[in-house]
């Protein structure tokens, strides 16, 4: 998955100022609440938590938490019902889906974007079932990413991770 591809989070023109730990809770928070709603119990997550990125318009002082982590080492008809269900909770959990359908890879992979109605977040996931060369592993390849947030005065966004 492209991050180009995600909706950051619909910045806003004045963007709210938070702590790097508190948007990386809330981050973090997200992306297991959306582990939840896949409801595969079984299988791999990768590792990490939320990291910091600079955003363009003012690197000094605005930045975005991306967090990307994928569930493998499942049956493919088991991540396929997982993918299934989070189109589905989705909606029932404060987020809209502003986007669904297959990507314009070789294998088609099935994709999804949808924004938090309550906090500046997007998250997109793809289900990958298939390798153009057959030896990519099945997984459900997750994406969460919030708007920019102002850092409070006197952060050094040069030594956030």
């Amino acid at each position: 998955m492209n991050s180009d591809d995600v909706n950051e989070g619909g910045n806003t023109a004045q963007p709210t100022t938070l702590a790097v730990e508190q948007a990386r809770t809330k981050a973090n928070h997200l992306s297991s609440q959306i582990l939840d709603m896949i409801g595969i119990k079984t299988g791999k997550v990768t590792g990490g938590g939320a990291g910091v990125s600079l955003c363009d318009e003012d690197p000094e002082h605005l930045y975005r938490m991306r967090h990307p982590w994928s569930i493998y080492a499942v049956a493919a008809d088991k991540l396929e019902a997982g993918f299934r269900r989070l189109r589905e909770s989705l909606p029932k959990n404060g987020w809209k889906v502003v986007a669904y359908g297959r990507d314009t890879s070789a294998n088609k992979n099935l994709e999804l974007t949808a924004n938090s109605e309550t906090e500046p977040f997007s998250v997109n996931a793809s289900l990958h079932i298939t390798g153009s060369e057959g030896t990519r592993q099945p997984m459900i390849q997750i994406h969460v990413v919030s708007a920019c947030f102002r850092a409070p005065k006197g952060t050094d966004l040069g030594k956030e991770f």
